[in-house]
């Protein structure tokens, strides 16, 4: 009886830990403007629509501000605050100073979804729809975004210092980054995937195409070297697609280049370098359906990681500012 009694109290106690951990991210749901902004999710398509339309690499810069948001305390749209006198926001931290961009563009879905359904929408939940939108509009996978994000009070440059993988990372760097997120290997190979579109600084990539030439197609580097200088302050901000195939497009090639020694950053050249992860590049270099697969999980498990929900946090009325 009473090791009926004890096997029943750790079956409750099993449950009820489930039940904690599975109401952490309890009110997020693709259903939670249903009612409060229905126009939502149209506004949001037809502005990022218009803004790819305009310049197609604003696709890539959206997608980046969302993994760049997600990996510095969570997905709480803090990468969009400019300083102010009580923090240094994230904005002018390493990773992001003269890189990120698309503000403006959020700043636009922003105020015409304020029009329609005033302080009801975080800055956070539109950077994760634009992020998806942008995938699906350059040919990329659909998925349905988790809504319910609440928006930061502050921001951390510092902690944008340290927490978002630099491209001059290691592999095991990579894993150990994405794993203290909650994100497995897989994950971290899918999301890397995201270069398939968008373009990289010659800051990000010169010692890649100067010092690791053994990592590399000697063609390749070649032409990369021809419009990134190798002394450091000349043609710093000189663009280089980081798919060579198909910059503008959202498709598997990113993992051929990988395969075929042309990964453009340190960091992209390491999934695929005789390590762990070789396979998993081949696979997708394969199987660009799987890759798309793999992709739309992995982004609604960023999309996930810490979110501010109920009253913590706020919805702001200008997502560069604070209530």
């Amino acid at each position: 009886m009473g090791s009926f009694s004890s096997n029943k109290l750790v079956m409750i106690g099993l449950f009820l830990l489930i039940l904690v951990l599975g109401s952490a991210n309890a009110s997020l749901s693709t259903e939670f403007y249903s009612s409060s902004c229905p126009k939502l999710l149209d506004i949001v398509k037809c502005t990022v629509e218009a803004a790819i339309k305009k310049e197609t690499r604003m696709g890539a810069s959206l997608l980046r501000l969302f993994f760049h948001d997600c990996f510095v305390n969570g997905c709480d749209g803090s990468i969009l605050l400019d300083d102010t006198s009580s923090f240094k926001g994230e904005k002018n931290a390493g990773p992001n100073k003269n890189s990120a961009r698309g503000f403006e563009v959020i700043d636009a879905v922003k105020s015409a979804v304020e029009k329609v359904c005033p302080g009801v929408v975080s800055c956070a939940d539109i950077l994760a729809i634009a992020a998806r939108d942008s995938v699906k509009i350059l040919g990329g996978p659909e998925w349905d975004v988790k809504l319910g994000r609440r928006d930061a009070r502050t921001a951390s440059q510092s902690a944008a210092n340290n927490g978002i993988p630099a491209p001059t990372s290691t592999l095991n760097q990579l894993i150990s980054k994405f794993g203290a997120l909650g994100l497995s290997t897989k994950d971290l190979v899918a999301l890397s995937g995201g270069h398939t579109i968008g373009q990289a600084r010659c800051t990000t990539f010169r010692s890649h195409i100067y010092n690791e030439t053994n990592e590399l197609v000697t063609s390749f580097a070649q032409t990369r070297q021809s419009n990134c200088p190798r002394a450091s302050g000349v043609g710093d901000n000189n663009l280089a697609p980081l798919d060579l195939q198909t910059p503008a497009s959202f498709d598997n090639h990113y993992f051929n280049n990988l395969v075929d020694r042309k990964g453009l950053l340190h960091s992209d050249q390491q999934l695929f370098n005789g390590g762990s992860t070789d396979s998993i590049v081949r696979g997708y270099s394969s199987n660009p359906s799987s890759f798309f697969a793999d992709f739309a999980s992995a982004m609604i498990k960023m999309g996930d990681i810490s979110p501010l929900t109920g009253s913590k946090g706020e919805i702001r009325k200008n997502c560069r500012s604070v209530n």
